[in-house]
């Protein structure tokens, strides 16, 4: 008669409790991998309207670099009068610290000074700090309209930079092509988070006045949007910190490679006390 055995009660308890956990940590950790992830599964059906932060243009400080450009129609130049743009002058190459301390080739533009100045040829000497790049294109462009007919003005900041650090794939110092950008456009160019980015507690650092403010985000909720942080500005640091699972899988390696080696040791004594012994 063939006789079956059965695991112990306690045995069979034990792993029951064990697969309810696990299916809920799963679970968990789920949810958390999940951006915005307290807005309904319906908003795939129809669509819903959150409040945003308001968008507000950054302010020229000192040591910002701007990319300039003024044209005018100048018929004395021109095979065919007031048909072309004729440049009166753009941005040059200046020196950046950041730039040279990585190595990498100088930012054309021209430099804002202590005192919010820049030096621009044909139009000379203006103050643009504290002036928005929307603010400092009039006032350039009524200094020009002095010397030139209806000249034509551009201007951008050539060194918004944005610094991410931490648990994403790409962390770097990413120059931005354009003013407005938020903390999710930038997570995008950093190649998004790591599986061990902890996406409920992202660190932003920004410099007000002098002043280092610093601000939190929680990826996992709507309410990022709303954030006064949300849209960057010139100078932030993006700090993105790491889930307990990796500290865990770490000590989990170095767990696993100190027993390799103790194992390692463990035999060449017993290889050497046989060979010493013989």
């Amino acid at each position: 008669m063939q006789q079956t055995h059965r695991l112990p009660f306690f045995l069979l308890q034990a792993l029951i409790v064990a697969a309810i956990s696990s299916a809920f940590l799963s679970c968990s950790n789920y949810r958390k991998t999940i951006y915005l992830n307290n807005i309904s599964d319906s908003i795939t059906v129809k669509s819903a309207k959150f409040p945003t932060s308001h968008y507000t243009e950054p302010h020229i400080q000192p040591d910002d670099i701007l990319q300039i450009s003024v044209q005018t129609l100048d018929p004395q130049t021109n095979i065919m009068p007031g048909t072309v743009n004729t440049t009166i002058f753009t941005t040059q190459p200046t020196s950046s610290a950041a730039n040279t301390m990585q190595q990498q080739p100088a930012i054309a533009g021209y430099l804002v000074d202590q005192n919010g100045y820049i030096e621009l040829p044909m139009v000379g000497r203006l103050q643009v700090g504290g002036l928005t790049t929307t603010a400092a294109r009039d006032a350039i462009r009524d200094k020009a309209a002095v010397y030139y007919k209806d000249p034509v003005v551009n201007i951008r900041f050539a060194n918004f930079r944005v610094t991410v650090l931490g648990e994403v794939n790409r962390p770097a110092q990413y120059i931005i092509p354009n003013e407005k950008v938020s903390i999710l456009d930038i997570i995008g160019m950093a190649g998004d988070l790591t599986i061990y980015g902890k996406r409920d507690n992202i660190m932003l650092i920004r410099e007000i006045n002098g002043e280092k403010h610093i601000a939190r985000f929680n990826l996992n909720n709507s309410d990022i949007l709303e954030s006064p942080f949300f849209y960057l500005r010139q100078g932030d640091i993006i700090y993105v910190q790491h889930t307990k699972s990796k500290s865990a899988a770490t000590d989990m390696v170095k767990a696993r490679n100190f027993s390799f080696l103790a194992t390692g040791i463990s035999l060449l004594a017993v290889i050497l006390s046989r060979v010493t012994f013989n």
